[in-house]
């Protein structure tokens, strides 16, 4: 995939994927003067609703990013809080993604979590591994530039070792090294709470997305909103650098 027009999704306008930055959850605590876990736990709730939207509108493809690289500057207890919600998630919700025909995927270094919940990742991959319908992308430990980094080291490697030309590196040799080399091409990147950023977030992937920018919060941004989004985009015009 070397050229800008190859990254048109030929699904009408309906986006093949989605990502969603699921910012808000302590401030949906704050406004209603509860701790930051409510916040989170009212966020996994909207994870559900979000991902059944996406499975009935026939998304193919949904990322969420869960846990970036950088909230392990949190405070140690809400660490915590989040891997206990992690746990709680996968042991409640794998059975109706079997059930569902729904393909789980954890794209970053998930496994420097606590060792019971890498099992736990495992596990609910491989239960899902052979379905083949939707898939639910989770981003846990995840960061776009270390992902870049590190195909550029693998890239680096093959070309010291005499197995790579340098000069014959280009965007689809870059892309195929990606974690998400199996996924559609991002097409809408939605972020929830009013902040406009990418937070280091699938900053290759997201060259050529359309990007939405909601004040909604993530607990309280639903199917509704998910519509919305996905309306929205359906009246965009795409023309990937061309006129």
């Amino acid at each position: 995939m070397s050229s800008a027009p190859a990254l048109v999704s030929d699904g009408g306008s309906l986006p093949r994927h989605v990502a969603i930055i699921m910012d808000g959850n302590g401030r949906w605590a704050k406004k209603r003067f509860l701790p930051r876990v409510a916040g989170h736990r009212a966020g996994v709730e909207a994870v559900r609703a979000v991902s059944r939207a996406a499975r009935a509108m026939g998304i193919e493809a949904l990322t969420l990013y869960a846990f970036s690289s950088e909230n392990w500057r949190r405070p140690e207890e809400e660490v915590g809080d989040l891997m206990g919600l992690l746990r709680l998630f996968i042991r409640s919700d794998l059975a109706e993604l079997v059930r569902e025909n729904v393909r789980l995927r954890v794209i970053g270094d998930f496994r420097r979590f606590p060792a019971d919940v890498v099992s736990l990742i495992d596990d609910a991959i491989a239960r899902t591994v052979d379905n083949n319908g939707p898939l639910l992308v989770i981003a846990l430990n995840y960061g776009g530039q270390a992902e870049l980094i590190a195909v550029t080291q693998r890239l680096a490697a093959r070309a010291a070792a005499g197995n790579l030309d340098p000069a014959a590196i280009n965007a689809g040799m870059v892309e195929r090294e990606l974690e998400t080399h199996d996924l559609p091409p991002l097409d809408l990147l939605i972020r929830t709470s009013g902040e406009h950023r990418l937070s280091n977030f699938l900053l290759w992937q997201a060259a050529y997305a359309e990007l939405l920018f909601v004040d909604t919060l993530w607990p309280d941004f639903g199917a509704a909103d998910l519509e919305a989004a996905v309306a929205d985009f359906g009246r965009r015009q795409r023309r990937f650098g061309g006129l």
